[in-house]
């Protein structure tokens, strides 16, 4: 991105002067065209040019707002509809831009109108806003405008969307009861410590007696809570946001999905929900008129996970040299070797597409009856997670107790 200067003439005709942000000067006309300024001269910023550090450009892939998944679906629909209703393209999309969208969706729409009107494909405009349409998207539109099938590509992005939604939304699911265990737990044992514990603490300190070494061990660790409590609070968010700066750069998602991946708990049901995002996009894409080697490429950088992707990038090199892509695919580790057995015979048979589509759907139904069986098991395990901890600081309080007892008792 540059900073560019401008002098461009209002409606009213006065000239008004100032910068802009954009990655080119055909995008800085087109986000003053979209202000309702005409341009009257332009040119680049020497002074400045927009460069953000490592740290900086993390930090804004981070904080960036993305369109909500159910309003991309709703306004993908909604354009397939004025499309195939024979409305033009611009014209839909200045109906679609007026229409109760969000700020974020409705600046993409008139930034999109504004370079068609210029002479832009759709496509080569939608690749401008990555944050409401990502690659797949914009490829998709890329194959329906060649074709000449927009209206027909928009609905099936519509239908994928929707499927990918439900398989995240799976994954998620599996995931909401043990955080709430978690925080459940966290918050019982530090009111334990924080105003229990000092209950006992005043009883045992005029007893005189040293305290077992388990009880002393909790007593130090309430008293370091509520003395320095600002201490842990800083460090659970230095913590939080570190790691949420590591998993936004490139190589911290990377380890994170290969971490994942490998996790004997969680790793088979994310294994199974990548599996069934990269046959279905491969699937829709095929279904779409897009080529085998672009449909592997645009997969393995939507597929949500490295593992898979370089996998599939893998497989790509050799499709590339004139192997079948089932050859490269069953060697894959990472992608079970049925995946790889239907797609040698969607191949042989010509139906590529309709045997992915079907693969998308058996592995669909497993990741729902994987995340069913996962959460009947760690739920359970949450619990006596949190029934064990609280137990151990109970012992610890009553052990002295115990040991004044059987002292009377000798």
């Amino acid at each position: 991105m540059a900073n560019f200067n401008y002098q461009a003439r209002t409606i009213n005709g006065n000239i008004v002067k100032g910068k802009i942000q954009a990655s080119d000067e055909a995008d800085a006309k087109i986000k003053l065209r979209a202000k309702q300024l005409v341009v009257v001269n332009i040119t680049i910023s020497t002074a400045e040019v927009a460069k953000g550090s490592d740290f900086e450009e993390a930090l804004q892939r981070l904080l960036a707002p993305r369109i909500d998944t159910k309003e991309l679906k709703i306004f993908t629909r909604q354009f397939s509809t004025l499309i195939n209703a024979g409305i033009s393209i611009a014209d839909a999309l200045r109906i679609l831009s007026e229409g109760p969208v969000s700020v974020l969706l409705k600046d993409a729409l008139i930034h999109i109108r504004g370079s068609i009107d210029m002479g832009r494909r759709l496509s080569d405009s939608m690749l401008k806003h990555e944050r409401v349409f990502d690659s797949l998207y914009c490829n998709m539109i890329r194959a329906g405008e060649e074709a000449g099938i927009i209206d027909t590509i928009l609905l099936r992005l519509s239908q994928y969307i929707e499927k990918n939604e439900k398989i995240k939304s799976q994954v998620k699911g599996a995931l909401v009861m043990p955080v709430i265990i978690l925080i459940v737990a966290f918050c019982v044992i530090t009111g334990i410590i924080v105003f229990i514990i000092p209950k006992f603490q005043e009883f045992y300190t005029g007893s005189g007696k040293a305290l077992p070494a388990l009880t002393q061990m909790i007593v130090d660790l309430s008293i370091l809570v509520r003395t320095k409590w600002y201490v842990f609070i800083l460090a659970l968010g230095g913590i939080i946001g570190l790691t949420s700066y590591y998993v936004s750069t490139p190589d911290g998602k990377n380890n994170l999905d290969i971490l994942l991946i490998k996790a004997p708990v969680f790793g088979p049901v994310v294994q199974k929900s990548s599996v069934a995002r990269m046959t279905r996009t491969l699937s829709t894409l095929l279904s779409s008129g897009i080529g085998l080697i672009e449909a592997i490429d645009i997969a393995s950088r939507t597929s949500g996970n490295y593992v898979i992707e370089k996998a599939l990038r893998d497989c790509k090199e050799s499709v590339m040299v004139g192997k079948p892509f089932y050859v490269p695919l069953s060697r894959q580790k990472e992608i079970p070797q049925m995946v790889g057995q239907m797609v040698g015979i969607g191949e042989q048979s010509g139906s590529l597409d309709i045997m992915l589509a079907k693969i998308a759907d058996f592995y669909e139904e497993d990741v729902e009856n994987a995340v069913r069986a996962m959460t009947s098991m760690i739920e359970p395990l949450m619990m006596i997670f949190l029934g064990g901890a609280i137990a151990v600081i109970l012992v610890a309080m009553y052990l002295p107790i115990f040991n004044l007892g059987d002292t009377i008792g000798g």
